[in-house]
């Protein structure tokens, strides 16, 4: 009986988190409470500083693990990095793996589109994690074609990184052989020098545009795994 009252408060318990991430504006604080509310709202106070202002109360933002209001779904990624900075990611997709990308704080005081801010994920209300292979690796083993898809970004990054290696190796070689040899071949040395400087130049712009194709790769094993 104990243990039918167990599994009942915990169907409840998920049942009342599906409904919370649709529902009314709400603070999930690092705690577990919630605190339900008419309007959320990032204000400066009279240092510059940014405050979150929930109906006719101040929160402190550290407290705060997940916030809902009319702009979106947010997370607090102060956990995240070593100098513990309140900073908050905007849930971009959301499923049964959520993607978080970083906003600074000043974002939502003068909100300015930015696609440089760092990304997370997590499941449900967990703990955020950097959205990278190794992390996604162990969290999606149990859908072989998000597996494949992450397969596919393994194998691009180490051809990205091999380009990138190739290139500097012969940006850094095209001096020597330029200048080396005796008058003779001074000429054929610096047109092979040349050559092997433009070489490397182009390798490495190859591999830097290659990075954000292949880093959507990521997305892709998400967006199957949300299906």
């Amino acid at each position: 009986m104990k243990k039918l009252i167990i599994i009942a408060m915990a169907c409840y318990g998920l049942s009342a988190r599906a409904q919370l991430r649709e529902s009314r504006d709400f603070l999930y604080l690092f705690s577990d409470s919630i605190i339900y509310a008419n309007d959320i709202q990032f204000r400066p106070d009279f240092s510059g500083n940014l405050r979150l202002r929930v109906d006719a109360r101040n929160v402190p933002i550290g407290q705060v693990k997940f916030l809902n209001s009319k702009e979106g779904f947010f997370a607090n990624t102060r956990k995240m990095g070593t100098m513990r900075v309140e900073e908050f990611a905007e849930r971009i997709i959301a499923g049964r793996i959520n993607i978080f990308q970083e906003r600074p704080l000043s974002y939502f005081s003068a909100p300015v589109v930015s696609s440089n801010g760092n990304r997370y994920y997590n499941k449900g209300y967990t703990d955020l994690k950097r959205l990278n292979y190794a992390n996604l690796k162990r969290d999606m083993t149990d859908n072989p074609s998000s597996m494949d898809m992450l397969r596919a970004y393994r194998r691009g990054m180490n051809t990205t990184a091999l380009l990138y290696v190739t290139g500097v190796a012969s940006l850094l070689a095209a001096p020597f052989v330029g200048t080396s040899g005796n008058i003779n071949s001074s000429d054929k040395n610096f047109t092979i020098g040349l050559g092997l400087g433009a070489l490397g130049i182009g390798l490495i712009t190859g591999g830097y545009l290659r990075t954000s194709s292949i880093k959507q790769r990521l997305e892709n094993a998400v967006d199957i795994y949300n299906r």
